[in-house]
């Protein structure tokens, strides 16, 4: 861990100082009580001497807290208008929400009960099969098939995903029909590779499953789809049963130091919600 000291650890130091608690900063800052009492024994061990007294009615300064906290105090007050003036230039910040191909093109139908003009927050779709790092800020909420299993991440079950195979409901001679799938080089999700491995007869390849989508709207064959997206498109029917071994669950996965923060908490409510 690095010895320096930077803004934001005195900044954090100020709140809990001025604040007396973990939860009160934590509110100020939208960080988690737990973690600002971490950040807080980070400091004292990078300063070599405890600056708090910790009891169950709070935080007290040491007689060392209180000789930092003056001079925090004064950086703080001179921080104020910079950060006005930086702040009134800044854009609107972004929330990067990663998703797979099909669940970027199930919530962006759904963009109206995510996002509002009110909500001083801009979403940025990152559409792709990979896995992001979380835990290194790739992005900042993932929609993921399982649960986070190491770093500082925090995971909530969403709903229940299935598939099955679809074609469009106005396509004579279904029986004729043959498969259309995403190409064994971009077969990265479970489904796409049981229909290679059920022996079918494909007749069109793509490199996404939106692109299956819009091909078997077009009449051009079969496709295994997520029931939240054929179900949804009133040109396409069913051609057969739920695949119940594809049935998979899906998480939201997010920081755990960041799921706290007022925008963050409001997107996950509402994604919740829609699920």
């Amino acid at each position: 861990m690095s010895d320096k000291l930077t803004w934001d650890d005195l900044e954090l130091f100020h709140h809990v100082a001025e604040s007396g608690g973990l939860s009160a900063a934590g509110r100020l800052t939208g960080l988690s009580p737990p973690t600002v009492g971490r950040r807080m024994l980070a400091l004292e061990h990078r300063a070599g001497q405890a600056l708090f007294n910790r009891s169950q009615t709070g935080y007290q300064l040491t007689p060392a807290g209180k000789a930092l906290q003056d001079r925090v105090r004064v950086m703080h007050s001179a921080a104020v208008p910079v950060q006005e003036i930086l702040l009134s230039r800044k854009a609107t910040p972004l929330i990067r929400l990663s998703a797979g191909t099909a669940t970027a093109q199930f919530l962006a139908d759904k963009f109206a009960l995510l996002n509002r003009p009110e909500d001083g927050f801009r979403l940025h779709f990152v559409t792709t099969e990979a896995v992001l790092d979380i835990a290194h800020r790739e992005a900042d909420l993932g929609i993921r098939n399982r649960p986070a299993e190491s770093g500082n991440l925090a995971s909530l079950r969403l709903g229940t995903l299935k598939f099955a195979p679809y074609r469009n409901w106005s396509t004579g001679s279904p029986d004729l029909l043959g498969w259309v799938a995403v190409d064994p080089q971009h077969a990265n999700h479970t489904a796409v590779r049981w229909l290679h491995e059920q022996g079918h007869a494909i007749s069109v390849l793509a490199s996404s499953i939106t692109t299956v989508h819009e091909l078997v709207k077009a009449g051009a064959g079969i496709g295994v789809m997520p029931c939240m997206i054929g179900d949804a498109d009133p040109s396409l029917c069913r051609t057969g049963s739920i695949i119940e071994e594809l049935t998979e669950q899906q998480y939201l996965v997010m920081h755990d130091d960041d799921r706290q923060r007022s925008p963050i908490r409001r997107l996950i409510e509402r994604l919740s919600k829609i699920y």
